[in-house]
């Protein structure tokens, strides 16, 4: 086959600057053929090298007593005591899932699966963080559809129940939607593996499924805007197979125990390119790869769409050669291809052999080490002007909290997590839609809390304190069931870094997120960027977003009791009415105004610890977001079936933003308890009400609470089925 020209029309369609193209003629001294151009541009583009964002995730902090590993290989871990480990990542598969939600979606499970698995882990949990436009959008229905049925056919089919996340939607995701999905398993600590390849001469194996054209270049599109050509992409998005997958991952558990594996690496996006570059890279060794021992479902495939397909189910390993015969056997019963497809070598070289050809030589350690790292300008977002008391509007509370429950925004989400399975392995104790879920860890007394939070409107009015709020919100998420916050993963969503001013959105919210896991013991351990999430030059709203893991103890009791008739209603915190960029604002009046809440973390954690350590005194919990204390009282309260009354009738105490905040039912005696202890631990409490009778009032405005429960539950599905 004729391999095309290098041109600048050719470089400029590999996502490769003319300045970059400059360093890659400097580094090998020629023209690149046309695979090593597309290698380059697969492991230059800014989903494999973080090219704009390397210089300030670095200022992360990343370690802790209990980190195992933080980022850098295929996720993070964390010790969970007793030989156990947790192993998690969140990832984006944004412009794939735009451009064919069902597929997008599915593979961006199947993709943060394996990274899990390839760790020596067993999955037992996942989540989704999913952003989408107005639901009057034309495009916004099949998104929604397309993605929810995408995750929930993958993920049933793979048998890993989904634990908890998230649903927004904005006018800012109508030409992006935002889809990020989250797992964690479960190792043992003495058998957890690493990615680094060692020792020259051993055999590069390929295992799962075969390679198609399916994906090629689906990087290098995740690294760029959309445009008018948005249908050109389809051809980039893969295609998944959860049963292969399912396969593939006992597979390759059981190849993991005969000590056959050296080291081991999803093959995810850039396919065989980044695998093959990140195992040598991590090992400091070259790798040789001969091209027709690569197992092929299409005829005639070239080395260049053999190197950059993204086709699903796939790993790449390093073996012991002694073992080769025994890791074979396990992947033929498990009806998996297995092949040797090259070798480590001493020197650093990336070599590419195609039928006795030579398409691509090159230094492996410049693919990785010399990738362009930027420094891009950037500005602080202006400080937002806060709202006067003259700008805070006055609504009637039933009025205000059914504008909110009748919003896709805060209805219930049963529509969504309904058709996912949430209790496949027999270990799920808390399912989603209250909060954190919780996952038992088999054969223990110990449980394992997850959840997901961002709110973006804070984040572009101030995106210091609007990365501070989404890790304190996921502290608080996990405090709530009486969890201990561990650790955290992100995946920061941001449009275009070249723009100054998304650029100052990244970098602030950097600062805040890095503030707030210092401050409350949660180390980013692993994660994501997806930059260029824009659509003819409109940017999405900063989104990013923070998973959490929390662990309840043994002999630890998690709060997830349900309200019940007579409790009290206690405020934990203090509320001021903070309204700007609330839920309220821009739910009922349209108006995104005003400055994001401040959050004192000191106060966070002083009233996280607070509730966990008075954890039975506390009969149910939920921390107050948005909505504030209305919307909150309101899910409680509604979960159970128990009307509620609160004293509060004025909107800034009912509807305002305030953080550090938890609303606790429990009973008279139990009240009374907590209040002494508060009194002791220098923590705000109040009580602001009682959960009684059928319906909801607040203040001297008053609705049924089954009229209420049947807008919540039937608005979502209203909106988008």
């Amino acid at each position: 086959m004729q391999e095309p020209a290098i041109t600048p029309e050719l470089i400029e369609s590999h996502g490769l600057k003319p300045e970059e193209y400059d360093l890659i003629l400097e580094i090998i001294g020629r023209e690149p053929t046309f695979t090593e151009l597309g290698i380059f541009s697969a492991m230059w583009n800014e989903h494999c090298s973080y090219k704009s964002s390397k210089k300030w995730l670095r200022t992360l902090p990343t370690s802790g007593p209990q980190v195992i590993c933080g980022p850098g290989e295929n996720a993070g871990i964390v010790d969970i005591g007793d030989g156990d480990a947790v192993v998690f990542k969140m990832e984006s598969h944004n412009h794939p899932s735009y451009i064919e939600p069902y597929q997008g979606a599915a593979t961006g499970v199947g993709g943060i699966l394996r990274d899990v698995f390839t760790m020596g882990a067993r999955p037992i949990a996942s989540m989704n963080s999913l952003s989408f436009g107005e639901p009057s959008h034309p495009k916004t229905r099949q998104l929604v559809n397309g993605v929810v049925e995408g995750i929930g056919g993958y993920g049933n089919c793979f048998g890993v129940p989904c634990a908890g996340g998230e649903v927004r939607f904005h006018p800012a995701y109508n030409g992006n939607c935002l889809v990020n999905a989250f797992a964690a398993g479960l190792v043992k600590t003495d058998s957890i593996f690493y990615s680094a390849a060692s020792g020259v001469g051993m055999p590069v194996v390929y295992l799962g499924a075969k390679t198609g054209r399916d994906g090629v270049g689906g990087a290098t599109m995740a690294s760029a805007e959309f445009d008018d050509t948005i249908e050109e992409k389809r051809p980039t998005v893969q295609v998944g197979d959860p049963f292969t997958e399912k396969r593939l991952m006992e597979a390759t558990l059981e190849l993991m125990q005969t000590g056959a594996v050296i080291s081991i690496q999803d093959m995810g996006a850039a396919g065989l390119t980044c695998s093959a570059v990140e195992m040598g890279d991590k090992g400091e060794l070259g790798i040789k790869l001969n091209l027709e021992c690569v197992p092929q479902r299409e005829e005639g495939m070239s080395a260049y769409e053999m190197m950059l397909s993204e086709s699903q189910e796939r790993m790449l390993m390093v073996l012991k050669p002694e073992k080769e015969a025994e890791a074979k056997a396990v992947f033929e019963k498990w009806d998996l291809d297995f092949a040797i497809v090259g070798e480590t070598i001493a020197e650093d070289r990336f070599l590419i052999m195609h039928n006795n050809e030579v398409k691509a030589d090159l230094p492996l350690s410049k693919l990785s080490s010399s990738a362009p790292e930027y420094d891009r300008p950037w500005v602080p977002t202006a400080a937002a002007e806060a709202l006067s008391d003259e700008d805070v509007p006055t609504i009637d509370p039933i009025d205000g909290l059914k504008a909110l429950i009748s919003s896709p925004n805060y209805a219930g989400k049963q529509w969504v997590y309904e058709q996912y399975d949430t209790t496949v392995m027999g270990d799920t104790a808390r399912r989603p839609g209250a909060g954190s879920g919780i996952v038992r860890v088999h054969g223990t007394g110990k449980q394992l809390a997850f959840t997901s939070d961002v709110t973006p409107r804070y984040v572009k009015a101030n995106p210091v304190e609007g990365g501070k709020q989404a890790v304190a919100e996921a502290y608080r998420n996990l405090c709530a069931v009486g969890a201990l916050p561990l650790a955290t993963t992100d995946n920061l969503n941001f449009g275009n870094p070249e723009k100054p001013e998304i650029m100052g959105q990244f970098v602030g919210a950097i600062k805040g997120i890095g503030e707030a896991v210092a401050a409350l013991d949660m180390p980013i351990v692993s994660g994501n960027v997806s930059l260029y999430n824009e659509t003819d030059g409109q940017g999405i709203l900063p989104t990013p977003t923070i998973g959490a893991v929390g662990l309840i103890a043994e002999g630890e009791e998690a709060i997830t009791g349900e309200v019940r008739e007579g409790h009290i209603a206690l405020l934990i915190g203090e509320t001021t009415g903070h309204l700007g960029q609330s839920a309220l604002l821009a739910e009922v009046f349209n108006r995104e105004e005003g400055d994001a809440p401040a959050v004192d973390l000191e106060v966070e954690k002083r009233n996280g610890e607070f509730i966990r350590a008075n954890r039975e005194l506390i009969k149910a919990c939920t921390d107050l977001g948005d909505g504030g204390l209305a919307l909150a009282a309101f899910e409680l309260a509604e979960e159970a079936g128990v009307g509620v009354q609160l004293d509060a009738g004025d909107t800034p105490s009912l509807f305002g933003e305030d953080q550090a905040r938890y609303l606790v039912a429990c009973n008279f005696d139990q009240a009374e308890a907590l209040m002494l202890a508060a009194g002791q631990a220098g923590v705000t409490v109040a009580s602001v009400g009682r959960f009684t009778g059928e319906t909801v009032k607040l203040g001297g405005s008053e609705a049924s609470l089954e009229e209420l429960s049947q807008i919540f539950r039937s608005s979502f599905a209203s909106a988008v089925a």
